[in-house]
């Protein structure tokens, strides 16, 4: 599939393109094993606020080029870094807050290493899907330090304190077949059938309504964010919402008139 890049022409790091509703993005520095150094998170975060503001794209895909997903944070940028610059340049944060706490569903198409800050990314992603050639690691501990976006933190809620402290405490890596059975991921594919089953379930979920999948992905997010009370409490008044929705009508009267809606994302 060739890239469209025409209104991101001026990214170097990442390739862009549209395919229908879907939005997909390249992490694209495989010489460096697309380690997330500042220029390349830089780019990442104007691709995905580029799709994110487009009305017409209702998911985004993100996957890389190369023989790794990211290989963790630019060590190069890091070495050197003292407490101060390192509270104060956390250029890992904005990934936080663009693609974690982003309205849009991501999927990640992980096909490779997926390592540290790489790891990290892949589950700030909402599914993951993975090459059989993927590898799952936070190996932060070998070089002194520990997972600083988000690894301690999702790992431990997606497979458990067990298998968690394994990984962070130990620093070793797990297969994508092993990442499929912990649940950290949702499906393991052949190499040259990740990006096209990716895309694949980006179409299906596409077609739906945008604001309802808004809502249903801030209902599940809930789940992790809340208590049980809580969780309930807020996906009761997210669904209590949608019916406020022209969608919601138009799903329904589509589903009693057995015909196949025509959702206005509205």
């Amino acid at each position: 599939v060739s890239a469209n890049r025409s209104s991101t022409a001026d990214l170097k790091l990442v390739l862009t393109e549209k395919v229908g509703r879907v939005g997909v993005i390249y992490l694209n520095r495989p010489k460096a094993l697309n380690a997330l150094s500042s220029p390349l998170v830089k780019d990442l975060v104007t691709a995905y606020r580029t799709f994110e503001n487009d009305k017409n794209i209702n998911v985004i895909v993100l996957t890389a080029r190369g023989r790794a997903f990211a290989a963790g944070a630019d060590i190069k940028e890091m070495k050197d870094m003292d407490f101060f610059t390192a509270f104060t340049r956390d250029h890992l944060n904005i990934l936080e807050e663009v693609i974690a706490q982003s309205k849009i569903p991501t999927v990640a198409a992980v096909n490779g290493y997926a390592l540290g800050g790489g790891c990290e990314l892949a589950m700030m992603c909402d599914i993951i899907y993975a090459s059989e050639k993927a590898k799952f690691g936070q190996p932060e501990i070998t070089l002194g330090t520990i997972p600083g976006a988000g690894g301690t933190q999702r790992l431990t809620r997606a497979i458990g304190k067990s298998k968690a402290m394994e990984l962070i405490l130990a620093g070793g890596m797990i297969t994508a077949k092993e990442a499929l059975a912990t649940g950290l991921i949702s499906r393991v594919c052949k190499p040259e059938e990740l990006v096209p089953q990716a895309l694949e379930l980006a179409k299906k979920i596409a077609k739906f309504s945008r604001p309802v999948l808004m809502l249903a992905k801030k209902a599940v997010l809930a789940a992790f964010n809340t208590p049980l009370d809580q969780g309930l409490t807020v996906e009761r008044h997210i669904f209590h919402s949608t019916f406020g929705l022209h969608d919601q009508g138009e799903g329904m009267g589509a589903f009693s008139e057995k015909r196949k809606p025509s959702f206005k994302d509205k």
